[in-house]
């Protein structure tokens, strides 16, 4: 799964990296917790890409109250196009959700130790996910697919991170083939990726925000 992530790039850069219509309005956080509101890119019907603020969980269209998004911060990529909670997003509704990096848990003598995942070039992640607006809240789920090599060591799980070629057609308005979608859904290159241990003061969300969660230790 995919449970804690970080974005520190400022909202100019993130724009220009990703191509976007207009800055994201967001604050830098190394510790992005489950519900909270957190930025998001989805494309129009020209193919514009566009930053918005969404809750971190999916609230599909048809629940009955906003709880089950607590439940829906991740999908899982070998049912998403199927399972009835995601299969509509994954049609129509799919979008980028930015990263700099993310964070796992591994048991290491009884103590959960937490991992930081990033690229080695320092740039940013581009976790594929999906969306859903209900009433007048927009929410969003990160897909998940099984380790590569890197990351099975740590844990059996890790968010499907998209390539740059692959970012037009995932966000397109105009695709809804499973066929042009589904093979994008896999472990990403473990070679361009880089794992350290960091500090436990992670493990309590809320408990503290700064560049020094990413530190080695």
């Amino acid at each position: 799964m995919c449970g804690r992530f970080a974005l520190d790039l400022p909202p100019l850069k993130l724009a220009e990296h990703f191509n976007l219509v207009e800055e994201a309005d967001y604050a830098l956080s190394w510790n992005i917790a489950p519900s909270s509101r957190i930025c998001s890119i989805t494309a129009d019907e020209q193919d514009h890409r566009h930053a918005r603020l969404m809750q971190w969980g999916l609230i599909p269209s048809w629940a009955k109250d906003a709880s089950i998004g607590n439940k829906l911060i991740n999908a899982r990529g070998e049912t998403v196009a199927e399972k009835p909670s995601f299969r509509s997003a994954f049609k129509s509704r799919r979008c980028i959700i930015p990263a700099s990096g993310f964070f796992e848990w591994k048991t290491e003598n009884g103590v959960k130790q937490p991992y930081y995942i990033s690229f080695k070039s320092g740039e940013p992640m581009a976790f594929a996910g999906l969306w859903s607006k209900w009433n007048d809240t927009d929410s969003c789920c990160i897909i998940t697919t099984s380790a590569n090599s890197l990351m099975e060591p740590i844990h059996e799980r890790m968010p499907v991170i998209l390539n740059v070629g692959q970012w037009e057609t995932w966000l397109s308005l105009g695709v809804n083939q499973s066929d042009l979608l589904l093979p994008m859904i896999h472990p990403h290159d473990a070679e361009v990726m880089q794992a350290w241990p960091v500090g436990r003061d992670l493990n309590r969300a809320g408990l503290r925000n700064d560049s020094g969660l990413v530190v080695p230790v």
